[in-house]
């Protein structure tokens, strides 16, 4: 019997505690869940980080440039030709490439978030005659996206090195 890879834990850091509005809630939650899913590839080893480690090809690096693509597609407006190719990083990007870009399409997406006073009104589109989600649809659904891909990281990244935990 082969010995499992030692477990590197770290301490799981708990859902935040956030103000009472429904933005403050909706935000406190996909914030812990994009720091949850940010930290699993930061520090993940190369190749191993863009190595399919489940049969349909999931990859740690590939799910950040995922997530990074819905964030830029819902909050943004920008189109996405094919969403296949997303989970799969580009050969030349590295961690800090991939980190970097989603870094920055969740502060570009925040900025969006902080000019919205009406949570049942349609986010801003830079092209307008592009349909619009709710912004409370675009929190909700980005919490369910992020966490689902969230547990994807977890299992990878232990698969990767043995590190657990948020």
């Amino acid at each position: 019997m082969t010995a499992a890879p030692r477990t590197r834990s770290r301490r799981d850091t708990p859902p935040p505690r956030t103000g009472g509005s429904e933005a403050e809630v909706l935000r406190g939650f996909l914030d812990y869940l994009r720091d949850s899913v940010r930290a699993k590839v930061e520090g993940a080893p190369e190749p191993a980080v863009r190595t399919a480690g489940v049969p349909s090809g999931t990859n740690l690096l590939g799910l950040l440039n995922h997530l990074t693509l819905v964030e830029r597609a819902t909050f943004l407006g920008e189109r996405v030709g094919d969403w296949q190719a997303t989970f799969h990083a580009a050969p030349e990007d590295g961690v800090a490439d991939i980190v970097a870009r989603y870094r920055d399409a969740v502060a570009e997406a925040n900025a969006v978030l902080d000019g919205c006073t009406d949570l049942g009104a349609p986010l801003p589109r830079p092209r307008p005659d592009s349909r619009a989600p709710s912004a409370r649809w675009a929190l909700t659904h980005l919490i369910e996206e992020t966490g689902r891909h969230a547990g994807h990281a977890d299992i990878l990244r232990e698969l990767i090195d043995g590190s657990t935990g948020r």
